[in-house]
């Protein structure tokens, strides 16, 4: 099998071992996070706090990253969450992935604690373990990685970090690699720094094993090829995953004064067009990637001065920080994402939870003691700077928002104001535009997701016929569930490849890529089959950890209707779309739990012996 080569690091003891992963976890789960999620059910210790160090951080990567193609330049970090204490699972791009592969590693396991900071070293067999405490709490995530290629004495080597966030081991705290790409959800920084471990350094050279590589490498130039020829390429070059932000205001699915408002007049100005046409200098692309999405930016005046050439703004972070803030500046929301970065924090759950300080500002529930001074107005940007800094460093009124946006409205005494599913803050689609997104929010393993699936994207057209997935209704309540699971065994097929989204490669194809890259002979329904046991293996975890049906619902802010804007006065009814879901899924609707049935006809019967 050309993967399944595993590195298991223990850092307590110091010690390193090559193992070969079993054919059929392959078989069964592909890669990625549901290969991840079958390796940590052995292991799995309901008991124990998240950062405990027997608790594995896992790097894993997918049978074509590193391939050169199509978007497969990425890996996954999983773990248990610190911040939700369920699945965490975070999916970054870059070049790291790509070079643990040439390093031959295919998933790096690291258990225990280090004594004291520590950085992993891997060069292609070798691997050792080197101090880090000259970095720890000096250096930021930009920084270390610069200081750590000079050490090991080769420009080409990558790096994944924590921050000053990750050393504080704050819930929402996040791993760094390249240029500004962040394993950033369910705050599996917090779990890095918790094990004493600053840093992955790893330098490959060799060359990523195919089962068949002359077919593959036809069938992956067709694919870029392809890719190169569409609109959609073009689109997210040019503007970026924020060229959409207009339309989406639009539509209603833009929040904007942390969930309150139904529409923000701002919008326009922190555009990815807005972007293209004042700050953008460039685009970034991942490792074999012909999209581009990346931006590249400089501010040469105002406030926000950049020395140099900077990380541009996603869609996430000019939402988080402007329209859920009501700022419109560019300038200031690539400033604050830059810093959550050096920090090495989240910034959807980091500008949410910022957002809630100010709504609560607002609404008289708390005031300029409570802040340490700071006076938080909408559209005023400046007082995020400092509270981010003493969110990192657990310090002052930012030592409570560290804790994030559940936390924070707890303390206040109006739980009901956080906007979270499960513990995690909603990233920024709003359900209220898509009936489809609130399900994918309301059942994703990790807590309000939407990289486990984006349905809202079908709901605006971006239909897969081949696989049954036609374009519903974006309103819709009835008839909709059996779409979004079938849609969200897809996304699971992309997430064990491990595959961008952004990539419209059509599911046959993408089949005829892991056929030849794994050497199998399936046909589309049986790599969708993989998906859902992939999907359903992730669910079966968070029961063992806990989850209760009665926590899959929605935030009062988010039930309630805007009454102008794109969403029409509408609110998703939940126990709708949750009841056919459960019957679409074979899950059981008291309990929660797969049917033995289903259990059985996934081939995951393993679990019934726990």
């Amino acid at each position: 099998m050309p993967f399944g080569r595993m590195l298991t690091v223990n850092l307590t003891q110091g010690t390193f071992a090559f193992s070969s992963l079993p054919r059929t976890y392959v078989e069964d789960f592909i890669g990625g996070s549901s290969l991840a999620a079958r390796l940590i059910w052995e292991t799995l210790a309901p008991q124990r706090d998240p950062l405990h160090p027997d608790n594995p951080l896992i790097f894993v990567t997918g049978p074509m990253t590193g391939t050169g193609g199509p978007t497969t330049g990425r890996f996954t970090i999983c773990g248990r969450s610190p911040q939700t204490g369920l699945w965490g699972e975070s999916n970054i791009g870059g070049f790291v992935g790509p070079e643990l592969r040439q390093a031959g590693v295919d998933v790096l396991w690291i258990t225990g604690r280090a004594a004291e900071p520590v950085y992993v070293y891997i060069r292609d067999g070798d691997v050792s373990l080197r101090p880090a405490g000259h970095l720890w709490g000096k250096a930021d995530t930009y920084e270390t990685q610069e200081i750590l290629k000079t050490e090991v004495g080769d420009s080409r080597a990558r790096v994944a970090c924590i921050g000053l966030a990750g050393e504080n081991e704050v819930p929402m705290a996040g791993i760094l690699a390249d240029h500004g790409r962040l394993a950033a959800r369910t705050g599996l920084g917090a779990l890095m720094g918790s094990k004493n471990l600053k840093a992955l350094v790893v330098r490959g050279t060799g060359q990523i094993p195919l089962a068949r590589p002359e077919e593959y490498r036809k069938l992956r130039v067709a694919a870029n090829k392809n890719l190169l020829d569409q609109n959609l390429t073009a689109v997210l070059r040019a503007t970026g995953t924020s060229g959409a932000a207009e339309y989406l205001q639009f539509l209603g699915d833009m929040p904007q004064r942390y969930w309150t408002a139904a529409t923000f007049e701002g919008a326009t100005n922190i555009s990815g067009s807005t972007m293209a046409e004042t700050i953008l200098t460039g685009t970034k692309a991942c490792q074999g990637c012909v999209i581009s999405c990346g931006r590249e930016v400089m501010i040469t005046q105002g406030p926000f001065i950049t020395r140099s050439k900077t990380k541009g703004p996603e869609y996430e972070t000019i939402c988080a920080f402007g329209s859920q803030l009501l700022v419109d500046d560019l300038a200031a929301i690539t400033a604050l994402g830059e810093q959550c970065d050096r920090l090495g924090m989240d910034t959807i759950s980091a500008g949410n939870t910022l957002a809630l300080a100010y709504l609560l500002f607002d609404q008289g529930i708390i005031n300029e003691k409570d802040t340490g001074g700071l006076t938080l107005r909408w559209g005023d940007p400046n007082p995020c700077f400092p509270l981010l800094d003493q969110m990192a460093r657990r310090e002052g009124f930012g030592a409570l928002l560290a804790q994030g946006s559940q936390a924070v409205a707890a303390f206040f005494g109006v739980p009901d104001l956080a906007v979270v599913v499960n513990g995690l803050e909603v990233p920024m689609h709003d359900p209220r535009a898509f009936s489809g997104q609130t399900l994918s929010y309301l059942v994703s393993p990790r807590g309000a997701c939407h990289n486990q699936s984006d349905f809202f994207q079908v709901e605006m057209g971006g239909t897969l016929e081949e696989i049954g997935i036609s374009m519903p209704e974006r309103f819709q309540d009835e008839g909709k569930a059996a779409l979004v699971a079938r849609h969200q065994h897809w996304r699971t097929v992309c997430n064990s490849l491990v595959m961008c989204y952004f990539a419209v490669v059509s599911p046959s194809a993408i089949c005829e890529l892991l056929n030849a890259a794994l050497g199998l002979d399936w046909d589309v329904e049986a790599m969708l089959l993989a998906g859902e046991r992939g999907w359903n293996m992730k669910r079966l975890i968070n029961l063992r950890l806990g989850l209760k049906p009665e926590s899959e619902k929605l935030p009062r802010l988010l039930v309630q209707p805007l009454p102008e804007g794109g969403q029409q006065g509408y609110v998703p009814n939940v126990e709708t779309l949750l009841n056919e879901y459960y019957v679409a899924s074979g899950w059981d609707r008291v309990t929660g739990w797969p049917t033995e049935q289903k259990i059985r006809a996934l081939g995951l019967e393993f679990v019934l012996r726990n």
